[in-house]
């Protein structure tokens, strides 16, 4: 472990991460993605007219913190559920800076990054088919 006077610049730089990720939050709490507003549209759908994988994801973050999972997964389903992960990675990167140990690390194994790559190249090309209703 590091000493004290080591640690508060990591400390400091923690602080800021979860600041600016409270703030983020916040303002997506308040502002309606789906209004437009603030919030730029997707580059590739403005480009191609097609959905991308992370079409939807800002306006189904605004509905999950509005507590509307349901209509959340129907915005972006693999959005959503990736939230767990990507939670679990932020909490611990978060931990580790201030107290110096992450959580556990969850082993990965190459066939499982090569099926979570399918996963994504797949939803991509679904949700621009009839058979996916488009968000």
């Amino acid at each position: 472990m590091a000493p004290r006077r080591a640690r508060i610049p990591a400390l400091c730089k923690a602080i800021t991460m979860a600041a600016a990720c409270g703030l983020a939050l916040a303002l997506l709490f308040f502002l309606d993605p789906a209004r437009g507003g603030i919030f730029p549209p997707c580059p590739f759908r403005a480009l191609t007219g097609y959905l991308c994988p992370g079409c939807g994801t800002l306006r189904a973050l605004h509905q999950l913190l509005h507590g509307h999972l349901g209509a959340a997964f129907r915005l972006n389903p693999l959005s959503v559920s990736s939230l767990p992960f990507v939670g679990y990675s932020s909490l611990s990167s978060l931990l580790e800076l201030i107290t110096g140990r992450p959580l556990p690390r969850v082993f990965v194994r190459p066939s499982f990054i090569w099926a979570l790559l399918f996963a994504i190249l797949a939803f991509w090309v679904l949700r621009n088919t009839p058979l996916f209703p488009a968000s």
